[in-house]
């Protein structure tokens, strides 16, 4: 779906959103991370409900992922205290399974796990929700932190008394092609009424994405011009030399978060410390997080080696449970390309045209995908060693599989695999892991 503009600004746009979620649910809850997307949501529904005054009720919750700056810890402290006379809020300190970009070991962690508490990087707030504490009839130690956001989601739902209960999430399309994905790809059945930037979740509870359409330079420029409270972990961001679209508050072993974890040395070197012993892995991690060392497209083959040869070196470095996860995977991209076919862009087609690969050309696609001219569907007679052309991350080779090894992509997003499969997988080996806790 190609991009549609309006004559309005974002601004003005959200507030009309706002309007018409209130209008139509009668509990809303925004999910707040702590980072600068959250926090504008939040301000955001604030101005709202101060200058409406709906009859919606509004809950906030924030999911506590142990590892993280001082100054995450601080803004959230602020912000559950700012509008607590209105707005109901929970702080989770649950121990659940999160991604991990960091250990070859493991795919995921778990925070706040009952069996390392001389671990832990802190103590939960006061007021936290705990494992000891929490009344959660639907929660297990170690499940994914996917499964525990909507279960959570239903429990809120039934805690409020609502009838219809609207979930609104913080995430904008500029941020990642995935993310734009999940506004313009919903089919009607997925979307509350014709409303694009909507997600059922079930017959009565659907997310709202209410700022999607914002640019980063939008974000900011809303906290200047309103003078909102906003997380200053940011600023030092800024002074590191971070770009305003690299900036990320997240779980800290996030495999999209690696690339920063060394600023954790100089930021706050304390809580640097008591990462290197949490979670394995870290310190690599840190040094080698945005170097070729882990899968940038500029890796040399060692001498000796095709690429598939190399690919099977590094799978046997790995352990086994690891290993598997990428055969799996890897088994299903040959299955794909050698005997299904994939579509690609035309323009990626002619250019491997000019490398001498055999292929077959299967014609245009038959979905109903909406500019299929543009596409082409192609079946390899033989999978690739390696493909150099423009467009190389989209053409299967096993130098995409060594650069998605050395990346510690276990949901192997970088050979296209989609997020929904990174998900079942993650729960998956939750439920391995945790299964004969009682």
């Amino acid at each position: 779906m190609g991009k549609k503009y309006l004559n309005e600004n974002v601004y003005e746009a959200a507030l009309e959103r706002l309007d018409y979620v209130f209008s139509k649910f009668d509990h809303v809850a925004i999910a707040f991370s702590g980072g600068k997307d959250s926090g504008l949501l939040l301000e955001l529904v604030y101005q709202y409900y101060k200058a409406k005054k709906p009859t919606a009720k509004v809950s906030v919750y924030h999911i506590d992922y142990e590892g993280t700056y001082q100054y995450t810890i601080d803004y959230v402290k602020r912000c559950m205290e700012k509008y607590a006379s209105l707005f109901y809020y929970y702080h989770l300190c649950m121990p659940i399974s999160a991604s991990c970009g960091v250990s070859m070991y493991h795919s995921t962690w778990v925070p706040w796990h009952p069996g390392e508490k001389d671990l832990w990087l802190r103590q939960p707030p006061e007021n936290a929700i705990t494992l000891e504490n929490h009344n959660f009839d639907f929660f297990e130690v170690g499940m994914s932190d996917y499964l525990f956001q909507t279960k959570f989601g239903k429990w809120l739902h039934k805690e409020r008394q609502a009838k219809h209960t609207a979930i609104l999430v913080a995430i904008r399309a500029q941020e990642s092609l995935h993310r734009y994905h999940a506004v313009t790809r919903n089919s009607s059945f997925n979307m509350y009424g014709r409303i694009r930037y909507s997600k059922r979740v079930t017959p009565k509870i659907f997310n709202f994405y209410p700022i999607y359409d914002w640019t980063a330079e939008d974000v900011w420029t809303a906290y200047a011009k309103f003078q909102w409270d906003y997380n200053r972990l940011y600023d030092l961001y800024y002074q590191a030399g971070l770009s305003i679209n690299d900036m990320r508050v997240a779980n800290p072993f996030h495999d999209c978060g690696v690339d920063s974890l060394k600023l954790y040395k100089v930021i706050e070197p304390e809580t640097w410390g008591n990462l290197i012993g949490r979670v394995n892995g870290v310190n690599f991690g840190a040094i080698y997080g945005g170097s070729k060392a882990v899968g940038y497209r500029n890796i040399t083959l060692p001498a000796g080696h095709s690429w598939q040869t190399y690919v099977n070196f590094l799978l046997k470095t790995l352990p086994e449970k690891t290993r598997n996860i990428y055969r799996k995977k890897f088994l299903s991209s040959k299955r794909y390309w050698l005997e299904t076919g994939g579509a690609l862009p035309v323009r990626a087609i002619e250019e491997l045209k000019k490398t001498g690969l055999q292929f077959e050309d299967l014609g245009e696609p038959q979905n109903k995908r909406k500019y299929k001219n543009e596409y082409r569907v192609i079946r390899f007679l033989t999978y690739p060693d390696e493909v150099n052309i423009k467009n190389f991350r989209l053409i299967p080779s096993y130098k995409r599989m060594c650069i998605t090894i050395l990346k510690n992509d276990t949901s192997c997003r970088y050979m296209g695999f989609g997020q929904t499969k990174d998900e079942l997988q993650r729960q998956k080996e939750a439920m391995a892991l945790w299964g004969k806790i009682s």
